[in-house]
């Protein structure tokens, strides 16, 4: 594992103990998890209890200690949602990606999941990629979707 960009991120903060959220968040980011080998190097360098990172780590919500999607999609299935069709956007998000809801990519770019509601009902079927919300969505739309992401994938 490549632990440059956590040396650098670790010396960005030098060694302040009190910013130690604050590096889990560049970590996070980097890397789009928490790797042990990554978490062991905080510990050292910044004079950490290892079980002090790992505590915060498995309180926030934010923070992941097993690898995350570059792109999570999370497809709504709340009533409004199913109603409007969801679990046909689901089923065609899990053909198209070749996986499963709950699953990631081998290449790790795109996450799928099904949420229970997004809190956008009137915009039913709700899509999320990431940040990017995708209102009434259609199946035809899912293909205009997912090739914006997978270019963006393409030219990284």
């Amino acid at each position: 594992m490549d632990l440059a960009a956590a040396d650098r991120i670790i010396k960005r903060y030098a060694g302040d103990r009190s910013a130690l959220i604050a590096v889990l968040e560049d970590v996070q980011e980097s890397y789009r998890y928490i790797p042990r080998e990554v978490a062991v190097r905080i510990a050292r360098q910044m004079d950490i209890p290892l079980s002090r990172i790992y505590s915060l780590a498995t309180f926030y919500r934010a923070f992941s200690l097993t690898p995350q999607a570059r792109y999570p999609i999370s497809v709504c299935m709340g009533t409004a949602c199913h109603v409007k069709g969801a679990s046909r956007i689901l089923e065609k998000l899990e053909r198209d990606l070749s996986i499963a809801a709950g699953q990631i990519t081998p290449d790790g770019n795109f996450g799928l999941d099904a949420v229970r509601c997004l809190g956008c009902c009137g915009l039913a079927p709700v899509v999320t990629v990431g940040e990017d919300l995708y209102g009434k969505v259609t199946l035809s739309e899912v293909d205009k979707i997912l090739k914006k992401y997978q270019a963006a994938c393409a030219g990284k």
